[in-house]
């Protein structure tokens, strides 16, 4: 299992987590940094700098206490606005800005961004060169197979990357069009790795240590990226970390290890986004948490509670106690 860099930063092995928009936080960074995950990727920011006084910017643009390197993921259309935006958030202590062009929500790709950007060949150039000249840090891309079944362009996004001084490429392997149906496919992943130097990191429908090697065998990538199968599953970067270093899966946590996790995570939420909209974001981690632990009725009456006091302690009266 090999480690690899990304400009000046070595990143210790391949197991990394993706950027998802509502998810990868500070707190869920943090936790899937500390249960294996070698990368972190922010969640992404928009490029209109008349966000940054917001309160969702503001959360986003904090990375108080995390490992480095700090990667912040920035999304938009305009190769000057981009630009201007990757160097604010390098002076806020990025120390490596990844570009969104894999993003197929209907409200991004409506503004041009996102995956819609692999339909504009010579955009996607444009934009690549303008915010890798305008910082002194690595620049990624995080990108999609193209837009429909019918324009899988990726091999020449990728060339057209790497010319632009791209530091390394992320590919999900569906298109925009799929979102998140269907199946991701490697094949392409395989052949862009084949064709350019820099690292290719392969992500979607990773979510065993099986699937991971299948990936990683199948494409002859640079790393892996984790995403959806990390929700209220952290633990599966260390099981993918130790199946990849000598073919042993880590042994699964049991309950208690789960809940005293969960209760962990939760605490620094509501220490992060303050009791009432920490209470709010940590229903859908616990229900994340606990899906597979048959403790249903549980899962329904903390979804009703609204004070984030009376939220730890229920989970510590009867989740905590009776599993301790």
């Amino acid at each position: 299992m090999n480690s690899l860099t990304i400009g000046p930063h070595l990143i210790e092995h391949p197991v990394m987590l993706a950027p998802m928009a509502g998810v990868t936080d500070r707190p869920f960074r943090q936790l899937c940094r500390s249960l294996g995950a070698s990368y972190a990727v922010s969640e992404m920011l928009s490029c209109d700098l008349s966000l940054l006084k917001t309160a969702k910017t503001k959360y986003r643009m904090n990375h108080e206490g995390e490992p480095g390197p700090i990667a912040v993921q920035i999304a938009g259309s305009d190769p000057i606005k981009l630009a201007t935006a990757a160097r604010v958030n390098v002076d806020n202590g990025a120390q490596i800005i990844d570009i969104n062009m894999g993003c197929p929500q209907k409200k991004v790709a409506k503004k041009n961004c996102g995956s819609a950007l692999l339909s504009n060949p010579n955009l996607v150039a444009k934009i690549c060169n303008h915010v890798v000249d305008a910082v002194t840090v690595p620049v990624t891309l995080k990108t999609r197979l193209g837009i429909d079944s019918d324009h899988k362009n990726i091999t020449e996004i990728a060339q057209l990357a790497e010319q632009s001084g791209i530091a390394a490429l992320f590919i999900h392997g569906r298109t925009k069009a799929q979102k998140f149906k269907g199946h991701s496919e490697y094949e392409l992943i395989a052949e862009v790795k084949n064709q350019i130097s820099i690292p290719v990191i392969a992500n979607g429908d990773i979510d065993t240590p099986e699937k991971a090697l299948f990936v990683m065998q199948k494409t002859q990538c640079d790393a892996i990226m984790i995403g959806r199968a990390a929700q209220g599953n952290p633990w599966i970067f260390q099981q993918i970390k130790g199946f990849l270093a000598n073919g042993q899966i880590p042994e699964k946590p049991n309950q208690a290890e789960i809940t005293q996790v969960m209760y962990e995570h939760i605490e620094n939420l509501h220490d992060f986004y303050g009791p009432t909209n920490g209470c709010r974001i940590a229903r859908k981690h616990i229900k994340w948490f606990l899906k597979d632990l048959d403790l249903d009725p549980m899962t329904r009456r903390l979804m009703k509670i609204e004070s984030a006091e009376e939220q730890l302690l229920f989970i510590h009266q009867n989740l905590l106690h009776k599993v301790a």
